[in-house]
């Protein structure tokens, strides 16, 4: 070695790069211009995260995700910069409208462009503006009661999509019964009430929702396709062989129901039908979400395709990266429990719903990626929670040997319940996360009423059996006081204490 080369070796690591939120634009934009759409959200958002208060960062990284169809996050990012970034970057406004009107918000697209019109008349997106305003108003009732009837249907159906995502089915049911009395010919929230029936437990219902779906919008392809999951969850197999000879004869022409029945097939174990419809979808271009992705990946693996389904997956986790773990060759069941789905609990957290945040929080305390979710972005405002929401944050945090606080023996009850309930019910799927939620839902109005929640068992045991019998699900109180070790008694003697807090 020669003289000095240790001096010029601890030199080169002192002048080693960092790179800065400027290089990462750079070589943002350079990928957006090369249509890597994929590489430029990755580097622009490591550009944003650098330099947070750079509004020029935040408006590309928001057009890179129009152009990759995640048009809440952009719209998102560009109603921040415009509230607290830069309020005069009025093309904002422009990008906004465009958007909404993508969405069919179309009285949010007609205030968006008509503000960028008022505030930059010549600017650079003024004639494309003035297109679109004038698109708008093709309709000389456009902007009147028709239209925010339209957009009033839109946000429901969110709504009612987004508690369906968080297991709240009576809600969703509730939500969706009120869509389709104000609109009786919107067949989808017709099929979202069918599974939202279905996953409480009420088939019967589920089957008769799908029915009218059928008898009213004959051949409709989504109660088609819903039908054949219920009989597959029901192993009505004589029943599900025939309707697949039907489906098998569809030749839609929409993406979304080549997409739905691609989905379909795969999640009814058809695995190479599903493999075809979704691989053309592909072929022809179709970008897909991670659940296409998910099932494209599994229908492919488990059709020999082994290459194409690692491919696929990489796809799942750069749109979903919660989802590691689930890959098809991990031997780990489809849809692994809400506890480990990062997305899911970050939502819950930040529901408008005390029940779901407290659920949120319990899931947080089981769940294997607890650093993962405490340190996201997305993680709730702490002072958005409730006094009772906080002290049970710090109850589990104290339990993974945080800071001692002092332990409210009602909230540590609270949690026993629930963690009686998940030694029988884990891991918690779309289904069982209706008991978790009649629990807190219960807890809630207990804490109300100064309820000790002393004797956990009885309590978890008399959820247990409210729950089954609110599915309409035969389980006898000798089977349900057994099963946590307590008197048919003391069982009966608690059911009727959840059955107040219920009324």
């Amino acid at each position: 070695m020669k003289k000095g080369s240790k001096t010029v070796s601890e030199q080169a690591k002192v002048l080693s790069f960092v790179p800065t939120g400027e290089y990462y634009f750079t070589k943002g934009m350079k990928a957006y211009h090369h249509r890597e759409l994929k590489k430029s959200l990755k580097y622009l958002n490591r550009a944003l995260q650098l330099e947070p208060l750079e509004p020029m960062i935040a408006c590309q990284l928001s057009i890179v995700l129009t152009e990759l169809g995640d048009f809440k996050k952009a719209n998102e990012l560009l109603h921040e910069i415009l509230k607290d970034l830069d309020p005069r970057m009025n093309e904002c406004h422009y990008f906004l409208a465009n958007n909404y009107a993508h969405l069919g918000l179309f009285k949010e697209a007609y205030e968006q462009v008509s503000a960028y019109l008022e505030k930059d008349r010549y600017g650079e997106f003024a004639e494309d503006a003035e297109d679109l305003l004038e698109l708008l108003e093709l309709d000389s009732d456009l902007i009147t009661d028709d239209l925010y009837e339209h957009d009033d249907l839109i946000a429901k159906q969110e709504k009612a999509k987004t508690q369906l995502e968080a297991g709240n089915f009576q809600k969703a049911a509730d939500t969706l019964q009120g869509v389709i009395k104000e609109y009786p010919e919107f067949w989808s929230a017709y099929n979202n009430l069918a599974l939202a029936y279905f996953y409480l437990g009420e088939v019967e219902q589920a089957a008769s929702t799908l029915e009218e779906v059928l008898e009213k919008n004959p051949g409709n392809l989504h109660a088609l396709c819903n039908t054949a999951v219920f009989y597959f969850y029901q192993r009505r197999f004589d029943e599900l062989d025939e309707l697949i000879l039907g489906l098998e004869k569809v030749r839609p022409i929409n993406f979304e129901h080549r997409y739905k029945l691609g989905a379909t097939f795969a999640l009814i174990g058809h695995a190479e039908k599903g493999y075809e419809w979704l691989k053309s979808l592909q072929k022809t271009g179709f970008e897909g979400d991670a659940s296409f992705f998910y099932w494209l990946s599994h229908s492919a693996f488990e059709t020999g395709r082994h290459d194409t389904a690692r491919k696929a997956w990489k796809k799942v986790l750069d749109l979903a990266p919660e989802k590691e773990g689930q890959e098809p060759w991990s031997g780990k069941p489809k849809g692994e429990g809400f506890e480990n789905h990062i997305s899911s609990i970050l939502k819950k957290l930040k529901s408008e719903d005390a029940e779901e945040r407290l659920f949120g929080l319990f899931l947080l305390s089981v769940s294997d990626y607890q650093e993962a979710i405490l340190s996201h972005a997305d993680f709730c405002e702490i002072d958005d929670l409730s006094i009772v929401e906080k002290l049970y944050l710090a109850q589990i945090l104290n339990g993974r040997g945080g800071k001692s606080v002092q332990v409210n023996e009602t909230l540590e009850s609270i949690h026993a319940i629930a963690l009686h309930l998940y030694k029988h019910h884990h891991p918690i799927s779309s289904v069982t996360s209706g008991l978790y939620l009649t629990w807190f839902n219960v807890a809630y109005r207990g804490l109300k009423e100064g309820e000790d929640f002393k004797n956990t068992k009885a309590f978890a045991a008399a959820l247990e059996y409210t729950w089954y019998r609110l599915r309409s699900e035969a389980k006898t109180k000798k089977e349900v006081s057994g099963r946590y070790g307590i008197a048919v008694s003391t069982l009966t003697k608690y059911i009727a204490t959840v059955e107040d807090y219920l009324s």
